[in-house]
């Protein structure tokens, strides 16, 4: 995404309510994957009826049946609300809640010492102010991550006390100047953190919040000795999840899944990254076949047999020349939903045809690179395909654009 990532929720096959872990001593609310959401648009500070202090979501609690017309989707938001805060923090992961995200994605990378923190990458440099800690200089370093070597500061390299002295920073601050203005304001969160404050989301908002965790890099994590899946599934168990449909667990690796297939009942998500690449567990094993082989129809049933959904990159799904392919059409076949990503607001993510303030024949930059393009356009090119999910930066463009 750009390292590519992504996944959402169904109720038969695999996934019923969008629901947050915190919340699941609760009886389970309805399925969103089976009720669409409500009709109308929602903003920050609208939600479901607020129960009393400390209780949890009654087992009513969900969304409302849609309006004529409305069509079902799971929208996820990416990271919480990226698109208005710093991405994996308690600012970004509230505003999604408030803007009526069914559920909020959530990377997972490891420290030194064998926890979990929400971290896009292993890399914290472009996400943290690591560089203005001198005391941190030193660990400055290069690794080969997925074959890419990449210099800068690593989540691997610091115990969990040392991350916490660091602040959350706008990954990228040219396209999203506005966002810079929370820079340093929200610490580094464990993954029993953004479950704990889901919980407390879901309390507030009346409604269910979801969750679908990304094992991140399975393949270097476990090559350095820091394997993700086991504190995963540790945590899961510890909590009461181990068998929540409601928590949704993704990766662009494909043995985790497997393995994370027996250990868990919690429903699959395999993400499917752009063309000519490969899983770095396939790579790593000296399988030569890539996400194209992945998802023809002989690949999409071997996924089937694991995972309940695909989570592609968009343009699989339709071509940037606005063309639609017959993915969704074909995962639909093998028993799986599409939910796509990452669907943003600004220009320089948006197929050249739907972008605003330029010249045909002039770079993305001609406009201003915050400038939004006509995201509404795009949203219907999906909805008119049915996928069953997304990811979005924005949710509430999102909702609004399905509602």
């Amino acid at each position: 995404m750009e390292i590519t990532r992504r996944a959402a929720f169904v109720t038969a096959g695999g996934l019923a309510a969008v629901g947050m872990a915190a919340c699941s001593n609760a009886a389970p609310g309805p399925g969103v994957g089976g009720v669409p959401r409500s009709g109308g648009a929602s903003t920050a500070g609208s939600g479901g009826a607020v129960p009393a202090a400390g209780a949890a979501p009654s087992a009513g609690a969900g969304p409302t049946p849609p309006g004529p017309g409305r069509a079902a989707v799971t929208i996820v938001g990416h990271r919480g609300a990226c698109g208005y805060r710093p991405e994996h923090t308690v600012e970004s992961y509230s505003l999604a809640a408030r803007f009526g995200a069914d559920a909020v994605d959530v990377d997972l990378c490891s420290t030194r010492d064998g926890h979990l923190v929400a971290r896009h990458e292993p890399e914290i440099g472009g996400t943290t102010d690591v560089a203005a800690h001198t005391e941190f200089a030193a660990r400055r370093t290069t690794k080969v991550i997925d074959s890419v070597p990449t210099t800068g500061w690593f989540t691997v390299d610091f115990t969990l006390a040392e991350l916490k002295t660091l602040h959350a920073v706008e990954r990228i601050p040219a396209t999203r100047p506005h966002n810079t203005l929370y820079d340093g304001r929200d610490e580094i969160l464990t993954f029993d953190e953004v479950l704990d404050l889901l919980d407390d989301l879901s309390r507030g908002r009346g409604r269910r919040v979801g969750i679908l965790p990304e094992v991140k890099h399975a393949t270097f994590h476990s090559s350095i000795g820091l394997p993700i899946e086991p504190t995963l599934v540790d945590t899961l168990r510890r909590r009461g999840l181990a068998d929540d449909p409601q928590v949704i667990i993704q990766s662009f690796e494909t043995a985790d899944l497997r393995a994370l297939r027996t250990q868990l009942g919690c429903p699959l998500l395999q993400l499917v990254d752009v063309a000519g690449v490969a899983p770095a567990d396939l790579v790593a094993a000296g399988d030569r076949r890539t996400y194209d082989d992945l998802v023809n129809p002989a690949g999409l049933r071997e996924i089937a047999s694991y995972a309940t959904w695909i989570g592609p990159t968009k343009e699989r799904v339709i071509t940037p020349t606005g063309t639609p392919t017959s993915l969704a059409a074909d995962a639909r076949a093998a028993g799986l939903k599409t939910m796509p990503f990452t669907f943003r607001n600004e220009n320089e993510f948006l197929p050249p045809t739907l972008r605003r303030g330029e010249q045909p024949g002039q770079a993305p930059q001609a406009a201003p690179r915050s400038t939004y393009g006509d995201a509404f356009a795009e949203y219907a090119q999906y909805r008119a395909l049915g996928v069953e999910g997304l990811f979005s930066d924005n949710s509430d463009t999102a909702i609004a654009a399905w509602s």
